[in-house]
């Protein structure tokens, strides 16, 4: 009852965003269906309705992935002072935000169901003239278990992955130590990108005391969180880490990944058979490493292009974009990663257009909507994120005079060094994934 009365009090967009997780649900819940049904039909040649349902799996994957991003900018179950004494401690919140995942996934599982149907002609009459009865399994009856455990597939999926990435924590050296290392660090993430910004800017003199007042009002919260640490471990666990200056550490295996997949793929393409893809299972193992090497290297060439936006002699423009990358590096190098994988494995699969059944033709459409779709959601619901976690840095900028043009050419400048470094990278990859499967 709590999750639902915190999610029908939740922000529109907040709303928006879970109607829109319920609508990947829905579509994932339709494809996993018309599996389902193209099974029915022809009972005979069973490694091509394997083929269809193993095809489901990344749409899934897409939508458990979108759902835990939009569970992790809920702002009604975030962590925040006062809430652990009103027995909503970090466990509740993480269960409340498991429980309206599985709310949303389960509404578009509903729909998903009622569509199928609708279809079929179950409730009111086949429509369209009973086309595309090839995977609808018109007139057979259909299992019930089937049914129920295919729709329980996304509903149960994303409410275990938001569960697992929003359990929590335990501070590494205990609330103490967790609060006197925010007196310490907690004003220097906020005032890091000040001070590269007031070094080169008219800015300076009214920088350095601000920066000194938030070093001094840090060290007075530290003093004061130390006292009050007892009172609840949630404050302590939730407390944001300093500016980050090593890379992460994905990169080196992501590179490692991608030349593998793509090794594999050029193997495949010279020992492979002709024909569809479902002939050459080599090349599609190699197109999937390729895909998750680009995906795992997304944070890595992020903090990189962030660096390299400091380099030889930068200003403070620079500076601001540049420290900003690095800082958000893995929230938003990851679903970009992501997205640059999906691009390339969606053009490289694009060379088998031809050679696919004509009937599959709407749910091949389909199944690239909802994880193009998912993914670019998934990308823009990071910045949101990042955004939020930049909002004190931005209004202590226009506390000491920072125009906001300023703000938003930075802004300009991070998305155009992201586009120029991931655009061409992804457009080889995929160039290098498409070789083989169209020979």
């Amino acid at each position: 009852m709590l999750a639902l009365r915190l999610s029908l009090g939740a922000h529109p967009a907040v709303q928006l965003r879970r109607l829109l997780v319920a609508a990947a649900s829905a579509g994932t819940g339709f494809l996993l269906l018309c599996a389902l049904g193209h099974a029915l039909v022809h009972p005979d040649p069973a490694s091509s309705s394997a083929l269809r349902l193993a095809w489901c799996a990344a749409p899934l994957a897409a939508t458990v992935y979108f759902a835990v991003a939009v569970a992790r900018t809920d702002p009604g179950t975030r962590p925040r002072p006062g809430l652990s004494a009103a027995g909503l401690g970090p466990a509740r919140l993480m269960a409340i935000s498991a429980t309206t995942t599985a709310l949303s996934c389960l509404l578009g599982s509903a729909v998903a169901l009622l569509v199928f149907l609708q279809l079929r002609g179950d409730l009111t009459g086949m429509p369209f003239d009973g086309a595309a009865t090839d995977f609808l399994a018109a007139g057979r009856p259909l299992p019930l278990p089937a049914v129920l455990t295919l729709l329980a597939l996304v509903p149960l999926s994303a409410s275990a992955a938001v569960a697992v990435t929003l359990r929590p924590r335990e501070p590494v050296a205990g609330a103490p130590r967790a609060a006197r290392v925010y007196g310490r660090f907690g004003a220097y993430r906020r005032t890091a990108v000040l001070e590269s910004f007031g070094a080169y800017g008219r800015f300076g003199t009214q920088l350095g005391a601000s920066a000194r007042g938030r070093r001094t009002a840090g060290a007075q919260a530290g003093q004061d969180g130390a006292a009050d640490a007892s009172g609840g471990a949630a404050e302590a666990a939730d407390v944001p880490p300093p500016v980050p200056h090593a890379p992460p550490s994905g990169l080196p295996w992501g590179i490692a990944v991608l030349a593998v997949g793509l090794a594999v793929e050029a193997f495949a393409s010279r020992t492979g058979a002709e024909g569809s893809a479902g002939d050459r299972p080599a090349a599609l193992l190699g197109l999937a490493l390729a895909s998750v090497g680009l995906a795992l290297a997304g944070p890595g060439l992020t903090h990189l292009c962030g660096r390299l936006l400091q380099t030889i002699r930068p200003g403070a423009l620079r500076l601001l974009a540049g420290r900003v990358l690095m800082t958000e590096a893995t929230r938003i190098g990851r679903p970009l990663g992501v997205v640059c994988a999906v691009v390339s494995a969606a053009y490289a699969m694009a060379s088998l257009h031809d050679r696919e059944d004509a009937s599959a033709g709407p749910l091949v459409v389909l199944g690239v909507l909802l994880v193009a779709g998912c993914t670019v959601a998934t990308l823009l619901t990071a910045a949101v994120e990042a955004r939020q976690a930049r909002a004190d840095t931005s209004a202590a900028l226009r506390r000491i005079g920072a125009p906001a043009t300023t703000l938003r050419r930075a802004a300009a400048l991070r998305a155009g060094a992201l586009l120029a470094l991931f655009g061409p990278l992804s457009l080889v990859v995929a160039e290098l994934s498409a070789w083989p499967l169209a020979g």
